[in-house]
């Protein structure tokens, strides 16, 4: 069951978005545009709206207080067709009480490997009693009501339906094609300097991205950090002989993306992987683990856009060796409309279960 094509109110609550800078927030921040210029009225509920308490470990990250009543206001007065929760958060949980309360569909996304991520941040995991185990039940209750569990690769759906996940739907991810492209490697003179070849990691410095996997290697040349977070200054004092440049955005981000001969993904939790649909437009090859995220991306190009390998030394020096023109051409196959598209045939119409509960409940009344 889907919206349509007919235009369409549709509303997002997420604990991620904006100022925050991550994966959740560009990839809702594209898709939305997306479905905007398609003739759908969206909007975004964010923690931007609310009161907000720091995020233990991540202060840069604000979490709504008590967002109950507040929400639900926001929500009726919207009036959506659909509603998607975007998050696990204090949000998502408020949104998914008030759907549930009143019998409405909503669908959710799974976009970062729970678990994982909280035993990297908090350092929890066997510890205090809270297990990976407890986690996982917490996921699989959140999102058993929905009427649509996104998920960005099909490593990840594959992963999820063996712990029991159901009603799980693919949505891929796409890239900005026009501003990541291998022609901005002409115009990257702050990186003209630094000694060939450049392997460079770009995202979020936090712990959960395993970015000291990359800083451990031997390496040629250069290694480049680009990004902000929780992490960067211990990083700094740690690896003095690495590049930091801190965070980039818009057409700094895609020069700096354009003039690396390597992107290095060491992460391990993360269900997709923006930055390496980015680097391959930018005509990049990527050197990654083998898991899900770059595995999925690269499939069928592994050794030819990218290499995924255990030996992460070995997948970077092994990635210096491909052709850029073979990256580009890989990440063309990825758009933010078709993103758009599978994202709107997962909605679960609002309206046309209410009719149906609606006339549910009068034929209980003529019955009686």
């Amino acid at each position: 069951m889907t919206v349509g094509r007919v235009p369409a109110r549709i509303l997002i609550v997420s604990d991620a978005w904006t100022p925050q800078v991550n994966g959740v927030v560009r990839t809702l921040t594209a898709v939305t545009a997306e479905l905007r210029a398609m003739g759908h009225s969206v909007e975004v509920i964010g923690p931007d709206r609310f009161r907000t308490m720091p995020c233990p470990t991540y202060p840069e990250i604000g979490l709504a207080l008590l967002p109950q009543r507040r929400l639900g206001g926001l929500i009726e007065a919207f009036r959506p067709d659909a509603l998607h929760i975007a998050t696990e958060g204090p949000l998502g949980l408020a949104a998914r009480a008030w759907a549930r309360r009143r019998g409405l569909p909503f669908t959710t996304a799974y976009h970062t490997r729970f678990p994982e991520y909280v035993a990297a941040r908090l350092g929890l995991m066997g510890r205090n009693g809270i297990t990976r185990a407890m986690i996982s039940r917490f996921l699989k209750w959140f999102h058993a009501p929905s009427q649509g569990v996104m998920v960005a690769t099909e490593s990840m759906r594959e992963e999820l339906a063996l712990r029991g996940f159901v009603r799980l739907r693919p949505w891929p991810r796409g890239v900005d094609l026009s501003l990541f492209h291998p022609d901005l490697r002409q115009e990257a003179p702050d990186f003209t300097e630094l000694p060939r070849p450049l392997f460079a990691y770009i995202g979020r410095v936090a712990v959960e991205k395993n970015i000291s996997a990359f800083l451990d290697l031997e390496l040629p040349g250069t290694k480049l950090v680009v990004g902000g977070g929780p992490q960067l200054r211990a990083l700094e004092c740690a690896y003095p002989g690495v590049r930091f440049v801190g965070p980039r955005s818009g057409r700094d981000l895609a020069r700096a993306f354009a003039s690396a001969d390597v992107l290095v993904f060491p992460s391990l939790t993360d269900t997709f992987g923006l930055v390496v649909i980015e680097a391959l437009a930018s005509g990049v090859p990527v050197a990654a683990f083998p898991v899900t995220g770059p595995r999925d991306i690269l499939r069928g190009v592994d050794g030819l856009a990218g290499v995924t390998d255990p030996d992460l030394r070995m997948a970077c020096l092994r990635a210096l060796t491909l052709e850029r023109a073979a990256c580009r051409s890989h990440a063309e196959a990825f758009t933010w409309r078709a993103s758009a598209e599978a994202f709107l045939d997962n909605l679960a119409p609002i309206h046309a279960a209410s009719v149906t509960r609606q006339r549910a409940q009068t034929d209980a009344v003529a019955k009686a």
